[in-house]
């Protein structure tokens, strides 16, 4: 069984980026500032947040704004590359922006409107980390400002506004970097190549198994509590309809309006590294069905390709970061930063090709499933080169569109069949129209 390494120029350059970035970040034993912990996060304050002597000079360093700054935007903050500076955030919860500068001992202006961020001269790029409810629509007025974006995922609430996204993002000639994370982790590339190369031979089948979908939001409103202060409830629901606050909505992940479950959530990884393997990026299914009734239910997606992608239930036994592929030479499952197989000379066979220095190791093993280091590497270098980043919006977008497209299937409970060039159901109005979604006043998308 062999092989075809990846050659290209990007991948090649994206392992100049990470030694480049390496040889910078141990200069000061890890390139850590600080360290506590935020949110039940690891915080991890590298150099290039704060000021210190003997950083790049300010105008040799990319400057970027954050717009939402919880968990998960804190992290992406804390790993900035020293090419980067942090200049300003933005948060609809002001009190949670003011505990992160104050526990990062940062000096930074906080924003309470987004748009006034976006109308800075001093900003360059900006980190969206909201809710995917919240996402696209800072990601679009940040391209007609002239920033450089890195979007975290899932990218999109409903598929429509993915197309509205990417339309923008090349409109304006913008860098969008989407946080599907894997696609800069060695490991995952060299894992996605064997299988497209042909490494199992001929692909039987493809397994996900950890994705059910949101719960429909209760149809009673929850009763209405105080709006805690520095808190802007309007802003905040985005695009969802309006409801009194209750503290019940702010686990939004559970509820259909503002979310896709973990469908969307780590199913965003999983089906990229799906898309990724199966030479998909700018495409996808062709049919989907459901292997039995109820909602969330077990979906199987079909490629025109012949291969068959089954979403089944089966949690906590497959990987949540990836899939099992099963071909004719064997299985192998792909996860984040890890691979295994079935027989175990496949797996051997794919890491005899990894070349990651052990600084590297110590990263990765030090921030565990929350490792972005290199991807926003990625996407410095990008901003500065203006090529495509290695999670580029149109492969976000399509990645996205898959969950979206088992979600749907789910709802109604029947075969579908897609047209990925169109991106519509083929003669199906009811299908067709959970593509879309009705968004509050004032909070629709640009023309």
């Amino acid at each position: 069984m062999t092989m075809n390494v990846d050659t290209s120029h990007s991948a090649a350059s994206s392992r100049r980026s990470r030694r480049q970035f390496l040889k910078r970040a141990s200069a000061a034993s890890t390139a850590v500032a600080s360290t506590a912990w935020l949110g039940g996060f690891p915080t991890i304050v590298p150099r290039g947040v704060l000021a210190a002597p003997g950083q790049p000079g300010a105008n040799d360093r990319v400057a970027v704004g954050a717009i939402g700054v919880g968990g998960r935007g804190r992290l992406l903050l804390q790993q900035l590359p020293e090419s980067a500076r942090l200049v300003a955030l933005s948060d609809c919860n002001s009190s949670r922006a003011e505990t992160f500068k104050a526990e990062a001992k940062g000096s930074w202006p906080i924003e309470s409107d987004y748009r006034s961020l976006l109308e800075r001269n001093d900003i360059d790029a900006v980190v969206v980390a909201t809710g995917e409810f919240q996402r696209v629509l800072p990601c679009i007025h940040a391209c007609q400002a002239g920033k450089d974006i890195y979007a975290e995922k899932p990218l999109t609430l409903y598929v429509s506004e993915g197309r509205s996204l990417v339309t923008a993002v090349r409109r304006h000639e913008r860098i969008l970097q989407v946080g599907t994370q894997q696609r800069s982790m060695e490991i995952n590339r060299l894992a996605c190549e064997f299988v497209r190369s042909g490494g199992l031979g001929k692909l039987r089948q493809v397994r996900a198994m950890n994705y059910p979908m949101a719960e429909v939001s209760p149809q009673q409103p929850f009763p209405a509590e105080g709006v805690p202060s520095g808190w802007n409830w309007d802003a905040w629901l985005n695009q969802a309809a309006w409801r009194e606050f209750n503290r019940e909505w702010t686990g939004w992940m559970r509820w259909r309006d503002f979310a896709g479950g973990e469908m969307t959530n780590w199913g965003a990884h999983g089906v990229d590294q799906i898309q990724w393997a199966l030479g998909a990026d700018h495409t996808g299914p062709v049919e989907l069905w459901p292997i039995d009734s109820g909602t969330p239910g077990q979906v199987v997606a079909r490629y025109d390709t012949g291969v068959e992608v089954h979403f089944v239930l089966e949690m906590g036994r497959g990987p949540m970061g990836g899939a099992v592929f099963v071909g004719e030479h064997g299985k192998l499952e792909i996860n984040r930063n890890k691979v295994t197989s079935n027989p175990p000379e496949i797996a051997q066979e794919i890491l005899k090709a990894l070349d990651v220095p052990e600084e590297e190791r110590k990263w990765s093993d030090s921030l565990a499933l929350w490792q972005a280091r290199w991807h926003m590497q990625n996407w410095i270098d990008c901003i500065r080169s203006r090529q495509q980043p290695v999670a580029d919006v149109e492969i976000g977008h399509r990645s996205i569109t898959v969950c979206h497209l088992v979600n749907i299937t789910r709802q109604l409970g029947r075969r579908l069949a897609w047209d990925a060039a169109a991106e519509q159901f083929r003669g199906d109005d009811q299908a067709n129209a959970l593509l879309h979604r009705e968004r509050r006043s004032g909070f629709e998308l640009p023309a």
